[in-house]
């Protein structure tokens, strides 16, 4: 049991300080000699856990996902609204970017890897998640039944992806909440019926947490 435990904290320091390099250096720009340094294990004890950079890097991935799809189910069992809801996500999945080094680098790795037939799962569940919020969203009467909840779910997933991109090249996601909140500002008039207008400033301040200061 000793000898597991321990295997199981070596493991997950080898993630954490692979998620640190890969968050900051990309997959290309990270070394194993890197990760090695930061892990401070041997690289026979690397090599133990993961074969290769590409399984080390899938399994930043496969962890952040699991943290991601958490992420909905939580939501998803809140008493606040759908539309809030969607909205409770979109800023969960940045604030985890931000305060969590392994959710960070495994939404790199997703962008980087998927350019060159990478994993599209983590974008599927995304917007599958986010597909079902919006058809209980239109049932309680918050969004337009004209709007289809696939394309709808889509666009949120997509435009988020690049808000995230731009926003941690221009700033280091400094600014990032700021232009979730500009994008649900100029989204949410589109798809709400007019009369339940005047919740949108309330529906754009929903947070799961609040960002660390």
């Amino acid at each position: 049991m000793v000898r597991q435990a321990r295997a199981v904290a070596t493991r997950e320091q080898i993630v954490l300080s692979a998620a640190q390099a890969f968050g900051k250096s990309g997959f290309e720009g990270a070394s194993l000699a890197e990760i090695m340094d930061h892990s401070q294990v041997s690289k026979g004890a690397i090599y133990f856990h993961f074969q290769s950079k590409e399984e080390l890097a899938q399994a930043i991935i496969e962890q952040q996902h699991r943290i991601s799809i958490a992420a909905i189910e939580t939501v998803a069992c809140l008493e606040n609204s759908a539309i809030e809801q969607i909205v409770m996500l979109c800023h969960e999945m940045a604030r985890q970017m931000i305060e969590d080094p392994v959710v960070g680098a495994g939404i790199r790795l997703t962008l980087e890897l998927s350019a060159v037939n990478g994993p599209a799962d983590p974008y599927v569940d995304w917007i599958e998640g986010c597909r079902v919020l919006i058809q209980h969203a239109q049932r309680e009467g918050d969004i337009v039944g004209t709007v289809s909840p696939s394309s709808l779910a889509r666009t949120v997933i997509a435009s988020f992806t690049g808000i995230q991109m731009v926003s941690n090249v221009l700033s280091g996601r400094a600014d990032l909440e700021e232009q979730i909140d500009v994008f649900w500002g100029f989204l949410l008039p589109s798809i709400m019926p007019a009369a339940r207008g005047g919740r949108i400033g309330d529906i754009c301040r929903a947070r799961l947490l609040p960002y660390a200061s």
